[in-house]
């Protein structure tokens, strides 16, 4: 019997692996490659990526995790705040200056003052809820995170909008793959609380790429991960869990002491058959936007304009964001070297648009579109272009769904949750529940251990 089975190899199921890499630990991941959402590729200095890009930084658990692992991270150098709209390209500056600065009716300007001074002040407040509290659980504190404004939609919370007022709010509300009419008026505000720098924030990017850091934790796993590892259903017994999976065409099943549960909710729905009726039905409730995405690898010899940018919000194209993936290699030269990589990142209902559109598809309209804002003779530069898609790429924050949040933590048995639906930081969720929902497994196995009968020992009987 197994120590302990983990469902799914994303940032969550190896974060939990990791911890859990001392006991005896199976991860089955259905596809043929680890990271889930997390997908880099290195290119020479550089690297494309379709996945979760920025993460937490000092105090986090990401901190903690890339110390163990031994994988380095650094602030984003580049501005985080650029924006081109309507003609106008802005390098860089405070976003509640964009009103000002960007070419619009008079009519959309005034919405945007009027809508933007509502959110300010909503992150204002929004400030003082996520702010730690000395004695508190880090549960307490998510809580209130979801409870915070979560009655009504970020939409209903701005009022109707012109469409250039419109556009700029949604550049950055939906970046959560949730619509501005489906993602909670709290979510929205803390969406615009870290672009803005408070809180908690995901500024701080991974050398190599992202992949470097799950490619690290499943290489310290080795061949206790198994890819191509459908899992069908997980059932309890009295004192175990049975996993049920087919892998190679064959049916499989494992008896393990716990399971940890680090796939998307849908998922975990369909294969805990026998999880709490309450649990599987918040489940699912669970809503996920989908994410459509682009990397591109550039061989340009010169120095350019972007080079000391990393994000380009894009209101009304075809993405919501340009991603200068080159960004970290630039900030430790001291002599610009040759090429660069880009991402484009479309959310919500822009990733709606693409999902059932080919790759080269999906390609030729980011790159129509990176022409049009980096300016001509972006494409000649391209040497390499990929596309990626999930159709479930990112939980939202939706209004009500804060009632949900008790029974998804209470616990189920032998088996755990992780992943980043289970709170409101993305990857930094990801890695808080992983290790969350290892020290569970880690506590069970040790009372496990410790309450162990000893073994009856036999005593002959003395010869006569």
């Amino acid at each position: 019997m197994r120590d302990v089975v983990v469902v799914g190899a994303g940032l969550a199921g190896l974060s939990a692996g990791w911890r859990l890499r001392h006991w005896d630990t199976l991860v089955l991941e259905s596809e043929e490659r680890v990271g889930g959402r997390i997908r880099s590729e290195r290119r020479g200095s550089y690297w494309l990526n379709w996945g979760g890009h920025v993460f937490a930084g000092p105090g986090s658990s990401t901190e903690a995790l890339l110390n163990e692992a031994g994988v380095m991270s650094v602030d984003i150098p580049g501005s985080l705040q650029a924006l081109t709209m309507n003609g106008k390209f802005l390098r860089k500056g405070h976003i509640a200056t964009y009103p000002f600065r960007i070419p619009m009716s008079l009519s959309a300007r005034v919405a945007t003052m009027r809508a933007g001074m509502k959110v300010v002040a909503g992150v204002g407040k929004y400030t003082g809820v996520v702010r730690k509290r000395a004695g508190e659980s880090g549960a307490m504190r998510q809580q209130r995170i979801y409870d915070f404004a979560n009655d009504e939609s970020f939409l209903d919370f701005v009022g109707e909008l012109p469409e250039d007022a419109a556009a700029l709010f949604k550049t950055t509300v939906t970046r959560s793959a949730g619509n501005m009419d489906q993602i909670s008026a709290g979510a929205g505000i803390g969406y615009f609380s870290l672009v803005l720098g408070f809180g908690q924030g995901l500024s701080r990017g991974i050398v190599g790429g992202p992949s470097t850091l799950t490619e690290a934790l499943a290489a310290s796993l080795g061949d206790r991960v198994q890819l191509g590892a459908a899992v069908q259903e997980v059932v309890h017994k009295k004192d175990s869990v049975i996993v049920r999976y087919r892998q190679d065409g064959r049916d499989h099943e494992v008896e393990a002491r716990t399971v940890v549960l680090a796939t998307t909710a849908d998922v975990s729905h369909r294969v805990g058959v026998d999880l709490p009726q309450d649990l599987r039905d918040a489940l699912s409730q669970i809503k996920y936007g989908p994410h459509v995405s682009s990397a591109f690898l550039t061989d340009e010899t010169t120095a350019q304009p972007w080079d000391d940018i990393y994000a380009i919000a894009a209101p009304k194209r075809s993405f919501a964001i340009a991603l200068n993936q080159a960004s970290i290699v630039r900030g430790t030269e001291s002599v610009r070297q040759p090429g660069g990589s880009f991402m484009t990142f479309s959310p919500a209902a822009l990733g709606s648009a693409l999902l059932n559109k080919s790759d080269d598809e999906v390609v030729d309209t980011h790159l129509a579109d990176l022409e049009q804002i980096l300016g001509p003779g972006f494409s000649d530069t391209v040497v390499e272009a990929k596309a990626a898609r999930w159709k479930n790429a990112s939980p939202y924050s939706f209004p009500g769904r804060a009632k949900l949040q008790p029974t998804l933590t209470r616990g189920a048995g032998r088996v755990f949750l992780a992943g980043d639906y289970l709170g409101t930081l993305y990857t930094e969720t990801s890695i808080t529940s992983g290790f969350s929902a290892a020290q569970e497994v880690a506590s069970v196995l040790a009372t496990h251990r410790q309450t162990r009968q000893p073994e009856m020992l036999t005593v002959q009987p003395a010869s006569a």
